[in-house]
């Protein structure tokens, strides 16, 4: 997916260096990075080749899951982002050249986003510029939601949290925890709203942010302390902004992260995949049933239609008929001495 993105880039490849750092990996990611990297090299267009690329190893002591629900709880966001931060600003201290104009952060699980993204974002001229982030759900979900919350505008609530915090503390954005207040870039998305149209920023997510090389030159980094109560890169931008750099977001131009389930998610996916199976076993239980049903038994429907009136022919419905009923009690052969005309009511018999 990451590759495919790559490849479909309108920017042309030969003006763009790429470099890559694998850390505390125990997969194969360095073995599929290379051989992605070396097709694109080898592909017969030459509009497909890249200019420079570098991939660079170091391991930084990751010890957080890589699951969805790990890397997202709200214990893991503090520690996680600061060690995140070491390795973008290694990353960023080897392989920005003098030469480099500009600076694309890209994270590699972006399912969808336009071939233009780098002159979409670079034509603004800010020093360092975000695009929107959501992310599709399953129905079941909502179909869609802002991902990256990140991206915000500071607010009161958001100052007055920090200066309660301690010396270390880290805001986490977008969590119960550390309620803000703020205005998040995510959430101001219009859908049908005008994708050239700029929101003034304090902090920024990492998704996907492009940045005028000048800007590290100088000295701004990705803290991977608490700077302003904030580390990586919601703290990039509070220093961009601190060192009179322009900090903006595109609210209505929307990139797509892919979908990764949490805890919660899978749990529910597996009650909704039992669920299925047991709707399956009562709905073959059914289709059984009626089968021997009309199988075993005859629909008499029909000539019951046909034989009622005869049935019913000589039924006194509606009581009218008089019956003599003899009360007496001779002995049989006996005249009997009077007979009595009586109503005669079946339910009382």
């Amino acid at each position: 997916m990451f590759f495919g993105h790559m490849k479909n880039l309108s920017y042309p490849h030969h003006l763009v260096d790429l470099a890559f750092l694998v850390s505390d990996s125990s997969d194969d990611t360095m073995i599929v990075l290379q051989n992605h990297l070396e097709e694109i090299q080898k592909d017969p267009n030459p509009d497909m080749k890249f200019g420079e690329i570098e991939i660079f190893q170091k391991d930084f002591g990751q010890a957080i899951g890589q699951s969805f629900s790990d890397r997202h709880g709200f214990a893991a966001q503090g520690p996680r982002r600061k060690l995140m931060a070491r390795a973008r600003n290694w990353l960023s201290s080897v392989a920005i050249k003098p030469y480099h104009s500009w600076v694309y952060w890209r994270d590699v699980d972006v399912e969808t986003i336009p071939p233009t993204i780098i002159e979409d974002l670079m034509h603004h001229n800010k020093d360092v510029i975000v695009p929107n982030v959501w992310r599709p759900l399953p129905d079941w979900l909502g179909n869609q939601q802002p991902y990256d919350l990140n991206s915000w505008q500071e607010s009161d609530g958001g100052l007055q949290l920090a200066n309660s915090l301690d010396e270390d503390d880290v805001i986490v954005e977008g969590y119960v925890e550390y309620a803000t207040w703020r205005p998040h870039l995510a959430y101001l998305r219009d859908s049908y709203g005008d994708p050239e149209i700029e929101m003034d920023l304090d902090g920024i997510g990492g998704v996907s942010i492009l940045s005028k090389a000048k800007v590290f030159r100088t000295g701004a980094h990705f803290p991977a302390f608490s700077f302003e109560k904030h580390a990586e890169t919601e703290a990039f931008g509070k220093m961009c902004k601190r060192m009179g750099y322009s900090v903006v977001g595109l609210p209505h131009y929307v990139i797509w992260h892919i979908y990764e389930p949490s805890s919660d998610d899978l749990k529910h996916m597996q009650w909704m995949a039992q669920e299925e199976e047991k709707n399956k076993q009562q709905e073959k239980i059914k289709q059984t049933y009626e089968k021997f049903w009309k199988q075993g038994f005859e629909d008499v429907s029909d000539e019951w239609k046909l034989e009622k009136p005869g049935i019913y022919k000589n039924a006194d419905l509606n009581r009218e008929r008089k019956i003599i009923v003899d009360w007496g009690e001779e002995a049989p052969g006996e005249e009997t001495g009077k007979n009595i005309l009586a109503n005669f009511d079946p339910e009382l018999s």
